[in-house]
Order: C-alpha cells, then sequence, then structure tokens
C-alpha cells in the first residue's frame, strides 16, 4: 500500500474537500466610458525617459586638452588611481569617432547597459578631442556631461597617452550580482 492509500484510508469515506468561495470580485466596468488616450501618451513619455536617461541638454563645453576624471563616493582611492593609470584590463572599447551627438548618446547608453550586462568592469570611450572642428571637443564633452547621469558608471577619468590620451576615457562600472557573488564566494574560500 502506497502513502496515498495509506491517507484515504486513515481519513475514512466520508471526508470532502473544502470549498472556497471567491473572496475578491473584479470589477471589470470601472473605467467604462474614460478616454485613456492621455493615459497612454503620459505613460509611453515616461517609458522613453526610463529607456534612455540620458540628457540631449546642451551641456558645458570642456576644453580638448582639458582632464576628464569622475568618482562616486565610495570607489576607493587604490581602484581609481589604478584604473587612471590604465593599469586594468580593458573589457570592452567604444569609438564615437564621426558620429553625431544624438548617435553618440544612443550608443554610449547602450554600450553601458551591455558592458554591465556582460560583467565588465573596465572599458574605454574613445571620444577623440575635435581639434580643428566647428565646435571643438563635442563628444568629450557630451561624456564627461552623460556618464555622472548613468548609476551603472562608477568613475571615469582620461585615458593615459597609450590608450589616447585626451581623446579617450576609461570607464569603471558597478559589478553586476553575478561577480558580487563570485567574489564573496572567492572571499570566503581564502578565510
Amino acid at each position: 500500500m502506497n502513502d496515498e492509500e495509506l491517507f484515504k484510508q486513515m481519513l475514512g469515506d466520508d471526508v470532502e474537500p473544502i470549498v472556497t468561495e471567491k473572496r475578491v470580485a473584479v470589477n471589470k466596468n470601472r473605467d467604462q466610458g474614460v478616454d485613456k488616450s492621455e493615459r497612454r501618451k503620459a505613460a509611453a513619455s515616461i517609458q522613453a525617459s526610463q529607456a534612455d536617461p540620458l540628457s540631449s541638454a546642451p551641456v558645458e563645453m570642456v576644453d580638448p586638452l582639458a582632464l576628464l576624471a569622475y568618482r562616486k563616493p565610495g570607489v576607493q582611492h587604490g581602484v581609481y588611481k589604478k584604473m587612471r593609470l590604465g593599469k586594468y584590463a580593458l573589457d570592452a572599447r567604444l569609438d564615437l569617432h564621426r558620429m553625431t551627438v544624438e548617435q553618440a548618446r544612443k550608443l554610449v547608453y547602450q554600450f553601458v547597459k551591455d558592458c554591465v550586462a556582460n560583467d565588465v568592469r573596465f572599458a574605454l570611450i574613445t571620444h577623440g578631442k575635435g581639434e580643428g572642428r566647428e565646435t571643438p571637443a563635442l563628444l568629450k564633452s557630451c561624456i564627461a556631461h552623460w556618464l555622472p547621469q548613468l548609476d551603472e558608471v562608477l568613475a571615469f577619468h582620461t585615458a593615459q597617452k597609450h590608450h589616447g590620451s585626451y581623446g579617450a576615457t576609461y570607464v569603471m562600472f558597478k559589478k553586476s550580482d553575478n561577480k558580487k557573488l563570485e567574489n564573496k564566494e572567492l572571499n570566503r574560500r581564502k578565510k
């Protein structure tokens, strides 16, 4: 005799399943007759702004030979210094040469998302200095304006000479949840 048959035998034949009534009454006609087009427009604009938070507003222009440097609170000085000196392996690169500002904005946003999704910690964005152009350092200025807007970016700094100097920027990203777990396990094993 298996467990199910034994259970039925112990309960007896007069046991019936409990019937429960629905506890929630759903009113499907709540918004009947309401024009929802304004709601849809508002939701679409919110969704669009959440999809790409980078501001396309005018940016403060920087000099073509300006040093870009940014670090969020909590980034260790030693880690930032090592990044600034180009001592970390660059897992990804993005070249923005010959791009319009709008193209660059979309690419930078997607690049950051892709880097975080693929556990990239350090990357290089090459934007050029724009010397000799009508608006020098336009993309460089945009990079300096956009990167701090992204939560995934912990720090950035102008690259070393062998990586493009004033025409490129190192970027440090947050660790993904997978990388945090890996580090936790690695450190636990060392103890």
